[in-house]
């Protein structure tokens, strides 16, 4: 299932607006919120989030009793390669988690076979994107008119300049997700994915994500969903490996994200 497939964007409705939900479906879906409502800072830059010491796997075991629980059950060689099936570009990868919000991964990822096939086999650029009938886009590929809209925003800000994929690499996190949800239709935990596994930041915390909340409830023991405040006190000590330690809650549920 999508970790939690999202609909925010800046001045959206139905969507939310940057500050609205994400919500996924699957039980995986987290509310997320835009820029000033992010559930705690994402600190890194490119490839920072502290020092650890030694093995990332063993740093977390050591630190955290019960994460070393969760990755004894679940074994590194479980979580494979963070980006096997996703396209490799960064405009693709946008691409790929528009689509797929809301969405179970079987869903996502047939929408996004019908969306490629209309352009042979590959992600549509930009300007395909904008030059094809919105109407004719939706129903050849199965997206909603939300969604439609949604890439055509992205399309405009990559053409426009206003989104400079190129340089994502090079800013930290939070600029990062300042940069990405000022599309319509991406909200923090498609920017949190983009840092996870597009960028590989090594310390993003998905906060809002609710295969992550669920996760941390069961393992923990929790009587409910935790909140924002709860998960960044009890991950503190994951730095700075708190993507590593998302993958293996999500692992945990038997779930892949998008």
């Amino acid at each position: 299932m999508t970790p939690g497939a999202g609909t925010t964007g800046r001045g959206g409705t139905g969507a939310g607006g940057r500050g609205g939900k994400e919500t996924g479906a699957g039980g995986r879906g987290g509310k997320e919120t835009g820029a000033g409502g992010r559930g705690g800072k994402q600190t890194g830059g490119k490839g920072e989030g502290g020092e650890g010491e030694g093995d990332p796997v063993e740093y977390l075991r050591r630190v955290d009793p019960v994460m070393r629980a969760v990755i004894d059950e679940v074994g590194v060689d479980a979580l494979g390669d963070p980006r096997s099936g996703r396209p490799q570009d960064p405009y693709g990868a946008l691409v790929r988690s528009i689509v797929g919000q809301q969405l179970s991964t079987k869903a996502a990822s047939a929408i996004y076979l019908r969306l490629t096939e209309r352009f042979g086999g590959r992600t549509p650029t930009p300007q395909e994107v904008l030059a094809d009938d919105p109407e004719e886009l939706r129903a050849a590929a199965g997206l909603s008119r939300a969604k439609v809209g949604f890439l055509r925003s992205l399309a405009e800000h990559v053409l426009a300049g206003e989104l400079e994929l190129d340089r994502l690499q090079d800013l930290a996190d939070d600029a990062v997700i300042d940069e990405l949800v000022a599309v319509k239709g991406i909200g923090t935990w498609s920017a949190h994915m983009f840092l996870m596994f597009q960028l590989r930041r090594p310390d993003v915390l998905a906060v809002g994500d609710l295969g992550i909340r669920r996760a941390i409830m069961i393992r923990y023991e929790l009587p409910e969903l935790p909140s924002s405040t709860t998960i960044e006190q009890l991950a503190e000590p994951w730095r700075p490996y708190r993507s590593l330690a998302c993958r293996f809650l999500w692992r945990s549920l038997n779930a892949t994200p998008v």
